[in-house]
C-alpha cells in the first residue's frame, strides 16, 4: 500500500510540475506578445514624434516665409509712400516757385507801370 501511495504521490507531483510548466510557458508567451506590442507601440510613438517634429518645422518655415513676405510688402509700401511724399513735396515746391515768380512778375509790372506813370508826369 505504501508503494501505491508513493506512486500516486509521484504521479501527482509530475502532474503538478507539468501543469506549472505549461502555465509558465503560457505566461512566457503572453509576456513575449505583450513585449512585442509594447515595442510596436513605442515605434509608432517614435514615428508620431518624428511626424510632429517635421510638421513643426514645416509650420515654422511657413511662418518665416509669411513674415518675410509681409516685411517685404511693408518695405515696398513704405518706399511707395516715401516716393509719393517726395513727388508731392517736389510738386508743392514747384508750385510755390511758380507762385513766387508770378508775384515777382506782378510786382515788376506794378513798378514798371508806376515808372511809366511818373515818366509821363515828368513829360507834361
Amino acid at each position: 500500500m505504501n508503494t501505491k501511495l508513493y506512486v500516486v504521490l509521484a504521479a501527482a507531483v509530475l502532474a503538478l510540475s507539468a501543469c506549472s510548466k505549461h502555465e509558465a510557458n503560457e505566461a512566457a508567451d503572453q509576456a513575449a506578445a505583450s513585449a512585442d506590442q509594447a515595442a510596436t507601440a513605442a515605434g509608432d510613438a517614435a514615428n508620431a514624434a518624428g511626424d510632429a517634429a517635421a510638421a513643426a518645422t514645416d509650420a515654422a518655415a511657413a511662418a518665416t516665409n509669411q513674415a518675410t513676405d509681409q516685411a517685404a510688402a511693408a518695405a515696398s509700401d513704405a518706399a511707395a509712400a516715401t516716393q509719393a511724399a517726395a513727388n508731392e513735396a517736389a510738386a508743392g515746391a514747384a508750385q510755390a516757385t511758380a507762385d513766387a515768380a508770378a508775384k515777382t512778375a506782378e510786382a515788376a509790372q506794378d513798378v514798371a507801370d508806376k515808372a511809366e506813370t511818373k515818366a509821363e508826369e515828368v513829360k507834361k
